[in-house]
């Protein structure tokens, strides 16, 4: 089962669903401490800044963030939850939900994952920058794009409600 949330929920998320592999998606320079129950060989930081094009002093998502976040789920054996999470549960980390669902579901719709992912999450907003690498690399011709734009912009929020994604 595959949860996200926000920072500030991230310790209760873990300690209530027993998850076992843990992904960060957050600025560089944050620490996050691996909590309890996630062994650091199953807690995948990636550092980067919420933004969809360069800025100067800020780093942005890149290939090689995308392609260690698959790589990462890939592995995963699905036995026992994964969390994934960034600084407010809305950008990174439903981009993040939405990537791994790609990944693991090659034959799944990406407009019925993504409005999988509206339902569960009203104020998603996946990063398109995100997006937009992770459908060039799965090799999904733009339709991770369009359903993401299809989707639109989420209900306006501070920070995000934990959800869980379906991934079957």
């Amino acid at each position: 089962m595959l949860h996200v949330c926000s920072l500030s929920k991230l310790t209760e998320t873990v300690r209530k669903t027993g998850a076992t592999h843990l992904v960060t998606l957050i600025n560089t320079e944050m620490d996050v401490p691996t909590p309890d129950g996630i062994a650091p060989g199953k807690h995948l930081f990636l550092g980067f800044n919420d933004i969809v094009a360069p800025v100067k002093g800020l780093t942005p998502p890149t290939d090689d963030h995308v392609l260690r976040l698959v790589d990462f789920v890939r592995s995963w054996d699905r036995q026992s939850p994964l969390v994934i999470h960034c600084w407010a549960g809305i950008s990174r980390s439903t981009a993040g939900a939405y990537i791994t669902a790609c990944a693991l579901n090659p034959d799944r719709n990406e407009f019925a994952l993504a409005e999988r992912l509206r339902h569960q999450a009203p104020s998603a907003t996946p990063n398109a920058r995100l997006v937009a690498i992770a459908d060039k690399l799965l090799e999904r011709d733009g339709r991770m794009i369009d359903a993401v734009r299809a989707m639109g912009r989420g209900a306006n929020a501070y920070e995000g409600v934990p959800f869980v994604m379906p991934l079957d």
